[in-house]
């Protein structure tokens, strides 16, 4: 093991510089340190550094584990001041430090606005406030909701508006195991939201763009006039727009589930497969180029330059731009005579250079989980290759495709089981169709694109291209319609996951290279792996609580007993899919319960009574208060909707311990309940404000 592992770093230096970097963008975001702090570190490093470099050869090697730890002392220094640096928090015009009620906001939009249901939406930069008629520089990004009724056209990407409505905080629903939003958008510099109705704003003369930007939005807009023009079908369309420049908007949501379902939504993800094929189509188009010594030098310009058009025409995602720098590496690496350099240093120097330009990517799952499909390429494609021979070369190519795609999944099913909670049991056969089918659409968009300006050769394209989706479609559809074609509610933790990645790779090393520390490695990984999912499975059977749910404007219950849970809520909650998977799944999942006919509750008009030996009071309607003499003890007060309730009343009839507002209860009542319960000394909590709400037995 020592012997392969020193060859691996000789051949890829940066994989031993890579996990130092990680390291100080973790520590700095979970531990933040002040920035001098982060200096100093950096300052140590470089001075042990220059100290090392300054002793003899026999000293150096004698001190070799010291000048290790300076090299990763530098890049660990690194990594935090990254974060600190990209933490729109730590500046000192952060719109979130400035902001005062009553201060106008100028901001300019730095998108096309994106339709919704009931509002149009676009991030915007800050660009001053207005406090006290002065302007006050300002920095941040928010995201800007515009009513639909009588909507201006001329507001577009780099308008420039002024308002004065409060900016509000994004907050998470915090719900169990929910998605964490407010973190997903602060990666992305975005703290605060406002919803701006008619009149609520006014546009300034002249707007802010950016000459190349616009060029991007303009051949955006461009691109899929061409494929709405010419793809018939809105899911055929709308699936073509994905496919070759990201633009998801007009995606149909069950035909995104059902890719989704069936392990091929990469497809639909502009990712490395995608890149790939350009990088191939421009290799092939330079190879005449290649050949004259005069006009070498072009090829890898035209192939650069088309790599990084296309990745920002795709939206410059982190999976597009990882991808773009692992092809550039490469390109560079054969213009300058290094193509045989280590795969590995090349996927490290691209994540080094990702991890500089945004250290929140790490924390990106396309990013975690590109990563993790190619290594596993590299790794496990070979050697599945070979478990097969085959003389036809038909029968050869399509083994090896099944070889890349079960290759791929190697490493990437722990992380999708972690993060998605869902495993697809007929990948292969899906991959199978759908990879060369959609290499293919998306070579076939690349060429309605360039010859649109001929009406007649583009209807036929366009025809074809409908027609080839459509079965692409189909096929995923029917085998998503299969019984067992996804293994859901899985659950994970993250100590979890890291022991079967350990395990894969034990288990891997012992086959690869006959390694008895691969195979005691794997064994013991799995042993804890499964130790705790057993201790997970214990405390999941002894569980008794109630969780109540912020899900704006409805009324959701879950009362648990081990693994199982009794609903009490809206019916809506039932239907609406979205709601139920965003707000009260990852909940069920992280509870490992499922749906139970009754708990043994019994109902008492709206008293739930004896759930665990505590007294439920559950009021989503009038309540009439009859005395009856000794006041009842209530542990628990849930509120929903809008009653007609009065707490001085109702604390004459009960003796309420703890109420809980859900949210679906109306703000301008919350205010006076909670007044009132301020002054009768009961504990309230706002479900709306602080998240949901959990109480244990």
């Amino acid at each position: 093991m020592g012997d392969t592992s020193f060859l691996l770093f000789r051949k890829a230096p940066f994989l031993k510089l890579l996990p130092a970097l990680m390291a100080g963008i973790i520590v700095q975001w979970n531990f933040p340190f002040p920035v001098t702090v982060l200096i100093i570190i950096f300052i140590i490093g470089m001075s042990g550094l220059l100290l090392f470099r300054g002793l003899s050869i026999k000293s150096r090697y004698f001190f070799r584990i010291a000048g290790g730890l300076t090299i990763a002392a530098i890049f660990f220094g690194l990594g935090a001041l990254f974060v600190y640096q990209k933490d729109i928090r730590n500046n000192k015009n952060w719109v979130g430090h400035n902001f005062q009620t009553g201060d106008a906001v100028v901001v300019t939009l730095k998108e096309p606005l994106i339709e919704k249901a009931k509002s149009f939406k676009a991030n915007a930069s800050v660009d001053y406030l207005i406090h006290n008629g002065k302007k006050s520089a300002s920095k941040g990004n928010i995201i800007v909701y515009f009513g639909k009724e009588d909507f201006p056209s001329n507001l577009q990407y780099g308008s420039q508006i002024i308002f004065n409505k409060s900016l509000q905080e994004i907050k998470n629903a915090n719900n169990p195991g929910g998605f964490d939003y407010k973190r997903y958008a602060l990666f992305q510099g975005i703290t605060h939201q406002v919803f701006l109705k008619e009149k609520e704003y006014e546009f300034l003369t002249g707007g802010n763009t950016n000459y190349f930007k616009s060029f991007i939005f303009a051949s955006r807009e461009k691109i899929l006039q061409v494929l709405k023009q010419y793809i018939t079908g809105d899911k055929e369309r709308g699936l073509a727009q994905a496919l070759l420049i990201g633009y998801k908007n007009d995606l149909d949501q069950s035909l995104v589930q059902a890719y989704t379902n069936t392990g091929v939504v990469h497809i639909i993800a502009i990712s490395g497969l995608h890149l790939g094929l350009i990088y191939w189509l421009l290799s092939l188009l330079t190879k005449p180029l290649k050949r004259k010594k005069h006009l070498k030098w072009l090829a890898p310009i035209i192939i650069l330059t088309g790599l990084w058009l296309f990745a920002l025409l795709a939206g410059a995602q982190a999976s597009i731009l990882r991808s773009a720098i692992m092809f550039s590496c490469i390109v560079l690496g054969q213009t300058i005579g290094r193509a045989n350099n280590s795969i590995f240093n090349t996927l490290a120097i691209s994540a080094m250079l990702l991890l500089c330009i945004n250290p929140f990517w790490l924390w990106d799952v396309g990013f975690q989980l590109s990563y993790a499909a190619v290594l596993s390429i590299v790794i496990f494609m070979r050697p599945i290759y070979n478990w097969f021979y085959f003389k036809n070369k038909a029968i050869d190519f399509i083994w090896k495709l099944n070889a890349v795609t079960l290759a791929a999944q190697i490493l990437t099913v722990p992380l999708s089981i972690y993060h998605f909670h869902q495993f697809p049991n007929y990948f292969l056969f899906t991959n199978f169709i759908a990879v060369p089918l959609s290499s293919l659409i998306l070579l076939g968009e690349i060429f309605l694109c360039a010859i649109a300006f001929i009406p007649s050769i583009a209807i036929i394209a366009g025809k074809a291209l409908t027609w080839l989706i459509y079965i692409m479609n189909s096929w995923i559809e029917k085998i998503n319609g299969f019984e067992f074609s996804l293994w859901d509610s899985l659950n994970i933790s993250f100590a979890q996951m890291v022991l079967l990645m350990i395990f894969i790779s034990g288990i891997s090393y012992w086959l690869l290279d006959k390694s008895k520390t691969g195979l005691k490695a794997c064994l013991i990984a799995l042993l804890a792996f499964f130790g705790l999912r057993t201790y997970d499975f214990y405390v999941r059977s002894h569980q008794q609580k109630i969780v109540v749910y912020n899900i704006p404007q409805h009324k959701a219950i879950d009362f648990v007993v081990g693994r199982q849970y009794f609903f009490d809520g809206d019916t809506v909650l039932y239907k609406d899919d979205f709601l139920r998977n965003f707000h009260l799944k990852p909940s069920r999942i992280m509870h490992r319960i499922s749906p139970a006919a009754d708990l043994g509750v019994l109902y008492k008009k709206n008293i739930l009574a004896d759930f665990f030996s505590k007294k439920i009071l559950m009021l989503d309607s009038t309540f009439q208060y009859i005395s009856i003499g000794k006041r009842q003890v209530i542990d628990l007060l849930i509120v929903s909707k809008n009653p007609r309730l009065y707490f001085n009343k109702l604390a004459s009839t009960f003796d309420i311990k703890q109420v809980v507002f859900d949210a679906s209860c109306p703000s301008w009542k919350l205010k006076f309940w909670k007044k009132d319960c301020d002054s009768l000394q009961i504990s309230w909590y706002d479900v709306a404000e602080k998240g949901a709400f959990v109480m244990k037995f």
